[in-house]
C-alpha cells in the first residue's frame, strides 16, 4: 500500500470529532464575506497572512476576529452549514462541536438565536451528508467565572422551556486562554451546569500544569479533558486517568500549528499518551484556520507516528468510547466504523489481520 492510498483509506474511514470549535471551522472567503458585510475590518484579507500564529494568546485574538463576524442568526446557520458540510468531505459522521458565546451576549446576540441558527445549519447539512452534529457551550475564561454562572444558567432556562437546538447542546466546557487562571474560580458555573443535566468537559493542560487538570475533574467535576497534553509530566495521574479511562480529546496538529506547543508532530506526546493506556483521541480544534481536516489528522498521525491502518480504526473507535452517545447510538456506530474498516483494510502483509 502506498502512503496516499492509506491516506485516501483513513479519510473515508468513518470518524467521531470531540474536539473542534465551530467558530474555528469557518471558511476563509466566508470571513471575508461576513467580514465585508458587517464592516469589520480585516488586517488583511490574505488568510495566509491573517492565520498565522506564534503563540496559542496570538490565535486566539485572531480567533476572536474571526468570531466578530458573526452578527446574526442567519450567520450562525450558514456557519453550521458549511462545518458539517466540509467535515463531512473527511469522513466525519458525528461531532460533539465547541460554540462560546461569550462575546456575542456581551454585545447584545440572544442566546437563543445562536443556538436555533447552530441547529438550522446543522439539520440542513445533515439532510445532505447524514453526519451529525452536536454541541457543547463553552465558558470564556477572559470572561471570568460571573458570565460562566450567567451562560449556563440561561442554557438551563432554554432547555427547560423546549427552545429551538437545545436538543443538541449536550453539555458544557470552558476554552481560551489558560495562563494565570485557576479553574477552579469557575466552580459554581460546572455545578450549576451538573443541576441543569449538561454533561462536562473543559480546556486544561495545553498550557497549564497537570495539577490544573486534576482540579478540572476533581473540583469542576469534568467527565473529559481537552488537550491534556501537560498530563504526561505526572506518572501518578497518567496511571489513574488510564484506569478510569477519563478521556482526552487531544488535537496534534493544532498543538504545533496554533500553541507552537511542539516543533514537529514526532515530538507530539500522543503515542506516548497511547501507550501509556490513556483514551486519547484525535481531533482538529480549528480546523479551517489551521489549514487541516480530520482525515488529514488521521493520516499524519499514521505516517509520523508508524500506526497501521488497523491502529487507526482502534483511535476512530476510541473516539466513539469517549463521546456522549446514547449506549444504543454508539453500538450502532461502532458497527458501521468496523464494516466500513472491513472494506476498506489494505490488503497488505504488514497490516494487522
Amino acid at each position: 500500500m502506498t502512503d496516499t492510498a492509506l491516506a485516501a483509506a483513513l479519510d473515508a474511514l468513518p470518524k467521531v470529532e470531540l474536539h473542534c470549535h465551530v467558530e474555528g471551522t469557518m471558511r476563509p472567503a466566508t470571513v471575508v464575506e461576513l467580514a465585508t458585510r458587517a464592516g469589520i475590518p480585516l488586517p488583511t484579507t490574505d488568510v495566509t497572512e491573517l492565520y498565522s500564529y506564534r503563540s496559542l494568546d496570538e490565535f486566539l485574538s485572531v480567533f476572536w476576529l474571526v468570531q466578530s463576524t458573526l452578527t446574526g442568526r442567519d450567520d450562525w446557520a450558514r456557519l453550521g452549514y458549511e462545518s458539517v458540510l466540509d467535515a463531512a468531505a473527511h469522513g466525519r459522521v458525528y461531532a460533539e462541536l465547541f460554540f462560546t458565546p461569550a462575546r456575542h451576549l456581551t454585545a447584545g446576540s440572544r442566546l437563543r438565536d445562536i443556538v436555533a441558527g447552530l441547529d438550522e445549519g446543522f439539520a440542513a447539512a445533515e439532510a445532505e451528508t447524514g453526519s451529525t452534529a452536536m454541541l457543547i457551550a463553552d465558558i470564556d475564561r477572559a470572561f471570568g467565572p460571573s458570565a460562566g454562572v450567567a451562560m449556563v444558567d440561561e442554557l438551563g432556562d432554554l432547555r427547560r422551556g423546549g427552545a429551538t437546538g437545545m436538543q443538541r447542546v449536550l453539555g458544557v466546557g470552558m476554552d481560551s486562554t489558560e495562563l494565570g487562571i485557576d479553574p477552579a474560580s469557575f466552580r459554581d458555573a460546572y455545578r450549576l451546569a451538573a443541576r441543569h443535566g449538561f454533561r462536562l468537559t473543559g480546556h486544561q493542560g495545553e498550557n497549564s500544569p497537570p495539577s490544573a487538570i486534576a482540579t478540572l475533574v476533581d473540583v469542576l467535576g469534568a467527565e473529559r479533558v481537552d488537550h491534556g497534553l501537560s498530563l504526561v509530566a505526572d506518572p501518578a495521574l497518567v496511571a489513574r486517568f488510564a484506569a478510569e479511562r477519563i478521556p482526552l480529546t487531544v488535537c496534534p496538529n493544532s498543538n504545533i500549528r496554533i500553541a507552537n506547543a511542539f516543533g514537529s508532530l514526532a515530538e507530539h506526546p500522543f503515542p506516548a499518551m497511547r501507550s501509556a493506556g490513556l483514551l486519547a483521541t484525535l481531533n482538529t480544534d480549528d480546523p479551517a484556520l489551521t489549514d487541516l481536516d480530520l482525515g488529514y489528522e488521521y493520516a499524519s498521525a499514521a505516517d509520523t507516528f508508524g500506526y497501521s491502518f488497523d491502529d487507526m480504526v482502534t483511535i476512530a473507535l476510541d473516539g466513539i468510547t469517549a463521546s456522549w452517545l446514547p449506549a444504543d447510538d454508539a453500538r450502532a456506530l461502532r458497527t458501521r466504523v468496523q464494516n466500513a474498516a472491513n472494506a476498506l483494510r489494505p490488503a497488505v502483509p504488514h497490516q494487522d489481520a
